[in-house]
This record gives C-alpha cells, structure tokens and sequence, in this order.
C-alpha cells in the first residue's frame, strides 16, 4: 500500500526539477521501511495432496498474464525414507508425498518434522508467486528503482510477509542506539494497524499516506495532546478462550467505554500473565475500538520474548538499564503506584469466552454458543449494520447445486470462504498451532471440508509456516484444503479468486445469504467477494471448525461438526486442543534459531527480486503505456506561496450519505467490476477483464483510482435509494457513474461537496480515499462526525472537513441535498471556528471547521501536506 506515496514522491522530484528546484534534494529524512505485502492474489488454492478426503478450493484457474521467467525448479525431498521416519517426509508414505512439495521458496525455511533438514516448499505457493511476480512486474520494478534512488529507505521485497509480522520479528528496535545515543523506538505507518508494534512497547501509530508522506519529508506530526485511558486487565481467561477472543472481547469493552482519539495503555495482573503475542494480538484491533493508539510498556515478558527472537543480549542489558533509568520499564513486581490516567475501565480477564464477530462490523462480537440464535436473529432483522431482512417463508430456502460430479445443498448461513490468515490479529504462534492441532485431529477422525468452500492458509511471513511445518501440522491443514498460498495480505483485502460459477449462480438466484469466515481483521458486507454477504472474524481454530461444519448455523455443544469414520458423529469438544498440548507443541517448535535464520533471508532478499532489473535514473522514467504507473496530477500548480482560503460557491453535492461511510466505500481496493468507470479506461487501454487486477494493485495509477473512488458496489447514496456506485447530476437529472458525474460537473465549473452522517472515514488509513474525492473536484465534506485519521488525510489534500453544529444533521435542517451550497471562508481561519453555509433555497446554517491546530490550517491554505513540503525543495 506504500505505493501511491513512493509515486508521489517521484512524481514530486519531476514538479521540483520542472520548478527549478533540485530533485535530488527529494528524499526521505528519516528511516523508512516499504513491505511488499498487498500483491498477492489466490489464484491457486487447491490442495495438491493426492488422494486427500477433500481437495477444497475449487480447481486452479489458468494463468492470466505473463509469468515470470524465473521459473522453481522441481527437486527431490531431502529427507526421504531414512529409518525410523514415519512422517509426511517418508518417501514410503506415497499418499501423503505424493505432489505436495515441489521446490523451496528462499525465505521460508521449512523443516522436517522428524528430522529437522530443510524441505520443499508446497508447489501452490510457487504457482501464486510466479503470477505475483508476472502480473506486478510494472510494479515491483518501480519499487527496485525507488531502492536505488531515494536515500534512507529499504524495501522488504514480496514474499516475505506481512509488514505487521515483519515489522515485529525484523524491523523493531525497542530502544534505537545511534552513536551511544539512546532514544526510544517510534513509528508511524500508512495502514491503521500499525498499532500491533505497541505490544513490543513501542509508540506506533497508523496514520494516513498522505500524513506519512510529508512525515518522510522531515514535518513533524502533530495532534492534540490526547487522553490517556487506562485498561486494568484482572483475573485469568478460560482454558478455552484463545487470543482473539480475549482480543473480541476487549474491543467490545473498549468501544463502549468510548476510547475514541485517545491513547490506551495497558496495566494490572492481568498483563504479566499475557504472552507478547497476545499483547501485540490486542494492540492489533486499536483502529476498531477507535483509540488513537493502545500501549503495553516494556516489562520481564518483553525482554524474554526479545531474547528468545534472537536479540543480543549485551543490547538487552543495555536496553533494560535504559528503560528503567528513564521511567519507561514496567515492573510487576514492585509496589510502586500505576501511573495516573484520564480514566480507567476494568476488564476481567476471567469472564471472557470464545467469541467470533460479525456479520458485518468487527465490533459486533458474538459468543459462539450463541452463534446459532444470532444468526437466525440478523435473518430476521431489517436490513442494517446486522440484518439482512430475509422473509420468514424463505429462511429454510435450500438451493441444490452440482459441483465436481457430487450434489451439495446450499442454504443461509452456509460458508463459502474460509481463510486462515496469521497477520495483525493472529500473528499469535499459539492460535494457529491451535488451528493446525485441530486440523490434524479432524483429519484423524475422519472429517473433511466440502470442496466447494474456498479454504487458504496465508501466513505473515515464512516463520508462520516454518513452525507449523516443523510441529507437524501442515500437511494435516493441507489436507482439509488450507494449503499456504503465498505471503501477503489476500482474502483480507478481497484477493480471494472468484468462487466456482456454480456455487455464485446457486448464492445469486436463490438470494442465499453465503459466509465467510476469517481470521483477519476486516468483515464489511461485500469485501470479501460481492456475493459474500456476511463475514465473521473468528480465530484460525474456529475458522478450520466452521469449514468443516459448512455452516455457522451450528451449535457446537448440541451438534457434530460432521460423521468421521464409522459413521461416528465428532463435536468441536473431541479435536479441540488442550492449553497443555499447546504450550508443548509452542516451546518445541518456536524456536530463536528459527527468527535468526528468518532474519538472514530477509536481509539477502529472494532470487526473482534479486534479479528484477530496473533503471537506476534520478528521475523515473514514466512509460505513458502503463496501466500501473502514471505520474499523478497533484503538483501541476506548484506555487511557491499560499493563498488565501476561497469560498466554495454554488457547489452541487455530489453524494448524499448516511452513517459509518467507511474509506472501503470511498476507495475500494478490491476486484474492479466490469460495469465500472475503471473498467471502461482498461478496456480502452486494450485490456481484458482477465488483466483488470484489483483496485489496491492499481494504486499507482490516478486514472484508475479516480474512476474507482465511491465504485464500491454497497456505497448507498440517499439519491439513488439502493446499494450502487451511481449518483443524479442534476444540472441534467442523469443518473451517472460517480465519476462520469463529477467530471461532467468539473467541464461546467461546479466545485461538489458531500453530504454525510455520523462517523465517515471508517476502517483503513486509505490515502487514496482522500485523493481520490480531490481529484473528482471535491471542496469539502460535510458529516455529524469523522474518523480521526481520515479527516486529517483531508486536510493533507485540500478538502475542508466540516462537521455539523451538535444535535443537527440535514433532516434537522430540512436539507435534501439538491439545493447548491457556499461556504463562506473568513480571510484568517483558526482552529475549530465557525463558518457559515448559505443555500440556493436562501437556508443558512453554521458549521464548525475541523482544523485543530495551525499546522492543519496552514497545510489547507497550501492546498494540503504534498504541496507545502514540495515547495520547501524550490
């Protein structure tokens, strides 16, 4: 996702040379990483597994585009048929060996079981890498430019892993030492979960791109002193609740104690007994209970967890001394008073249950026990953030369908996607052993997945599938169809490949309400695959469980997950690990050596990017073919002084939206549909549906983002009545792609604003959700209330976030949303003023400007944050 800002910043060097400047001058100030992680698509997820009960995933599809000429080469397994192997390795196993492996994938270290030597690396994930690298090959080359080019920044190449988990077991320093200099570590990073550092005690926040981009740059990052909450953790959780149900539950807790704009810090009893994956696992979900960031201080568990991932231990000691002689180390043991907070919310560890959340919202969590009844609830309910208003006539509707030469029976609640996915929220070792020691008991028990559901394994890097490989457990996964795919973020970001035409024709004409389970960190209705309507977060064991089930209308105490051999029915009860089983199988296979050698092949990079050539030029040299890499239009005006405010006169609202507007709906980074705006450009550029990619790879390109932004097909505009990406151009009453209106209203000089309720800018720090309005011609937005980051991406690029007067809204205010709108700006703004709207009906309300401090007003008199730091360098 960094790559809209590294564009940015070529497309800023070409402004300042064309301006007289020097674009040398043109860099990063301060240390800056780039992961390569949102590439990845599925293409190839079924299990390769010869003779397995169930394939799952549906048949590969054929390669779309050009493979890369770096091609793995098959090789035999070196650990075959010594005496005494008995495992997945033998060679004398024919029906577990036979094509599971194929070739080793330099950065994943895989392991024997029996005889810890290095093995191959599962043939899928060769294949999805290969298009990875074929079809992002524009892409990646930009990035080994950028590496050459720009001083201070170095790109973690793709397949490496997520950057979250990157970021934990190779990027973080804890405390930074520059020339006997010490000072603590801090981060800021493009995506809103980069707050799952803070778990390592590390102050990290997530901000938007467009913030990130003027942080490189050398501006200082600046916010309103904030709130400090403290959460006491207290008691000791169930044997049964893993880490993301401890983590479901505190989000739950935290979002109603209202945490929003303010920090969290950890404290209590209840901390020490918290592994630093749990810790990191909590800080994970920070932008979903809406804190600014959540903070666990260094402490014992700290330090051993550093030492056991391969830290020097003379850096250690020098560390803790550090910490404790400035303040910063938490210490359990001692009687010394908990720091003063704002305020407290108590959480009791101990009252806490294995949960999933959903069906539309990561917020809404629900007790699996109770999972059954709620879902018969949201059936019931109208349609909303829960409810899909399905008649009751119609609740028992089963679709039968053909799939693979057997007959199965779609109904509501069925699942369709299940992925397993180890990044921000699951990158705990202890959940996804959980998922593979269920796995493993299911197989042996006889249980298998419907071929049909879509099942992926995708860890957050190459440790992930080193110690599931190494427990044992990977070939079990696999057989139920969790195979790892690749390294990158996927089913998260709608990267899943199509579903099986048969099973999207029997979900589409049976209006059958289909699932998704994941254990990832996003469910909004639709992001999965547009057929998908509800998703739940669940951990990687319950995802496996609900796979094998088929359903999530299921009670786990009163019915089996499915018949195992013999006819015998296996509840969840039966395969469900023990924490004893766990914590053996954790401190055998997460091993140190294991982050050291990890560590040895990140810093060596892979083959393909090794050898991927690129140009080495001060400037970049823009092919005006590409439909990946364009230089955008952002510094065309590039002046060296600012200018006063102007009045936003006669604008016509582009889009009238209700509550909860998330930046998915804004700028969605999934498929890209063929109806669409950005479909029509990439079919003129000579390009089949086949070749579209998605949204979030054609971040480099600002003719496609623009025509993408609000193409979300769930985006409800009050003018339109119904989900759709169209909007009313009411100079001529058309009804228009969203795009094709703003630019008609831009060729007859209309500035737009938008009209929104409560909470817009949800989810993701997208900077494209804020560029994206701004080069449709948007002046401002209008809302009862923003998300905090997204507003501040506004201010970065000119747009005026205003925000209605407390207890008004436009039904208060008699608004409709066709009238024409002027806001009237004073020569001089100050933070948190009033202005006044006049309409074109004669109406005038005030509205209240939300600049905070200085810097944001003198960033908008700039036309935002790339244009006032672009003019430093003139």
């Amino acid at each position: 996702s960094g790559i809209p800002a590294m564009v940015d910043f070529a497309a800023m060097r070409e402004a300042v040379r064309n301006a007289g400047g020097d674009p040398l001058k043109v860099n990063p100030a301060c240390p800056t990483d780039l992961t390569v992680d949102h590439s990845l698509q599925i293409d190839f997820s079924k299990c390769a597994i010869q003779n397995a009960p169930n394939p799952g995933g549906g048949e590969p599809q054929k390669p779309t585009s050009k493979l890369s000429p770096l091609k793995a080469q098959p090789r035999k397994l070196p650990c075959r048929g010594q005496t005494g192997c008995k495992g997945p390795c033998s060679a004398r196993d024919s029906s577990r060996n036979s094509g599971q492996f194929s070739a080793q994938i330099e950065n994943t270290p895989l392991l024997c079981p029996f005889h810890l030597q290095p093995v191959p690396e599962p043939e899928t994930v060769l294949k999805n890498q290969e298009l990875e690298f074929g079809r992002n090959r524009e892409r990646l080359q930009f990035f080994k430019w950028c590496s050459k080019v720009f001083k201070n920044i170095s790109i973690i190449p793709p397949e490496t892993g997520m950057v979250h988990q990157v970021n934990l077991e190779y990027l973080s320093r804890v405390v930074f030492e520059v020339k006997d200099f010490l000072y603590p570590d801090s981060l800021v990073g493009t995506d809103s979960h980069t707050t799952m550092v803070n778990g390592l005690g590390i102050l990290g926040w997530g901000i938007g791109g467009i913030e990130a981009e003027a942080v490189m740059l050398g501006m200082p990052l600046t916010l309103t002193l904030p709130e400090v909450v403290g959460c006491e953790l207290m008691g000791t959780a169930s044997p049964l609740a893993t880490s993301i149900d401890i983590v479901l539950s505190i989000t739950k807790q935290l979002k109603q104690a209202d945490v929003a704009g303010k920090f969290v810090e950890f404290f209590g009893s209840g901390v020490s007994q918290l592994s630093v994956a749990d810790r990191t696992t909590i800080a994970n979900m920070c932008p979903e209970y809406g804190a600014i960031l959540s903070f666990f201080p260094v402490d014992n568990v700290t330090l051993k967890h550093l030492k056991h991932t391969g830290f020097d231990e003379a850096k250690l000691e020098v560390m803790e001394a550090y910490l404790k002689a400035v303040k910063l180390f938490r210490n359990s043991e001692s009687s010394s008073r908990e720091p003063e907070y704002s305020q407290v919310v108590q959480i009791n560890l101990s009252s806490i249950v294995p949960y999933v959340s959903g069906p539309k919202r990561s917020q809404d969590r629900v007790a699996v026990n109770n999972m059954k009844s709620d879902f018969q609830e949201c059936l019931n309910e109208k349609s909303g953030v829960k409810g899909f208003q399905i008649a009751a006539e119609k609740q028992n509707d089963v679709v039968p369908i053909e799939y693979e030469g057997n007959e199965y029976k779609l109904s509501h609640g069925c699942v369709v996607i299940a992925a397993v996915i180890s990044c921000t929220n699951n990158c705990n070792p202890s959940v996804m052993l959980a998922a593979g020691l269920l796995a493993k008991k299911a197989v042996e028990a006889g249980l298998v997945v419907k071929p049909y559901i879509r099942t992926s394994l995708s860890p957050g890097s190459g440790m992930v599938t080193h110690y599931l490989s190494s427990s044992g457990v990977l070939p079990y996964l696999s057989k139920l169809g969790f195979e790892v795919v690749g390294y990158g973020c996927s089913t998260c970001v709608g990267n899943t490949a199509p579903l099986p035409e048969a099973i999207r024709n029997a979900i589409k004409q049976g209006e059958i309400i289909a699932c998704g389970v994941l254990s990832g960190t996003k469910n909004f209705e639709g992001r999965l695959c547009d057929c998908v309507r509800a998703n739940y977060l669940a951990s990687p064991p319950l995802v496996v469980a609900y796979a094998i089930a088929g359903t999530v209308r299921i009670d786990f105490e009163t019915e089996p997950l499915g018949t195992g051999f013999n006819g015998k029915s296996i509840y969840l009860r039966d395969i469900w690990p023990t924490r004893e089983e766990l914590h053996t199988v954790e401190e055998e296979c997460v091993i140190s050596s294991m982050f050291k050698e990890l560590k040895e092949k990140m810093e060596k990079g892979n083959k393909r990017w090794n050898l991927l050539e690129a140009p080495e030029s001060t400037l970049f040299p823009w092919d005006l073919k590409s439909t990946y890499i364009r230089c955008p239009s952002f510094f065309n005006k590039l002046a060296k002084e600012p200018v006063s405010p102007q009045v936003i006169e006669n604008a016509h609202v582009l889009l009238y939206l209700g509550d909860s507007v998330t930046t998915d709906h804004i700028s969605p980074a999934g498929s890209i549909a063929r109806s669409s705006a950005a479909a029509k450009y990439l079919t003129n550029k000579g390009l089949t549906p086949r070749e579209f990619n998605s949204y979030g790879a054609r971040r480099g390109n600002d003719a496609v983002m623009t025509r993408g932004t609000f193409a979300n097909i769930k985006l409800l505009n009050r003018f339109i009545g119904k989900p759709a990406p169209k909007t009313i151009h009411f100079p001529s009453g058309q009804t228009l792609d969203v795009f094709e209106a703003a630019e008609l209203y831009q060729k007859e000089g209309f500035p737009v604003i938008i009209l929104a309720g409560k909470k817009y800018g949800l989810g993701s720090s997208r900077d494209w959700a804020a560029k994206g309005p701004s080069v449709l011609g948007v002046k401002a937005v209008l809302a009862e209330s923003f998300e905090r980051v997204h507003k501040s991406q506004l201010i970065g690029i000119g747009i005026a976030p205003l925000q209605f007067l407390p207890g008004e809204n436009p039904s208060t205010l008699g608004l409709t949303g066709r009238e024409q709108f002027s806001v009237l700006f004073p020569p001089e703004l100050s933070p948190g003023m009033t202005l006044d709207i006049k309409t074109s009906t004669g109406k005038v309300f005030s509205v209240i400007a939300l600049f905070e401090n200085d810097m944001e007003i003198t960033l908008y008199k700039y036309g935002g944050s790339l244009n006032f730091v672009a003019r430093r360098f003139l």
